[in-house]
């Protein structure tokens, strides 16, 4: 399991995160920004939930800060959650999220990526 602290990864350039969604299998990427109180309150719910399935790799990305990520994956109210599997967006929710739902959701996913892969 990820450290709960540590479970989201910066990026700053369009470029970067499209890199991370094309390499990886299972990808979950953030989308907030400083001053959205309801970002600031999901966050940290998010990554409890998140740092259970190590084999998801992350994304934090700042909509006022990378406007062109934001634009890029149709953001128009943060925060965003967005999950890709196979390079393909497979999961999104956005600004109230219920967290039972969004985890049993995860956890449905991520079970169906393990399955195929051992086959």
């Amino acid at each position: 399991m990820k450290e709960v602290d540590q479970v989201f990864n910066q990026y700053n350039q369009l470029s970067e995160v499209r890199e991370v969604i094309a390499k990886e299998q299972l990808v979950f990427l953030y989308i907030g920004q400083e001053n959205c109180s309801v970002c600031h309150g999901l966050k940290p719910q998010i990554e409890k939930i998140i740092a259970n399935y190590p084999e998801i790799a992350t994304v934090e990305l700042d909509a006022i800060k990378t406007p062109a990520v934001a634009e890029a994956f149709q953001v128009l109210a943060v925060p965003v959650l967005l999950l890709f599997v196979e390079g393909k967006e497979y999961l999104r929710k956005a600004r109230i999220v219920n967290i039972s739902e969004f985890s049993q959701q995860l956890e449905k996913i991520v079970l169906g990526v393990r399955s195929m892969n051992q086959e």
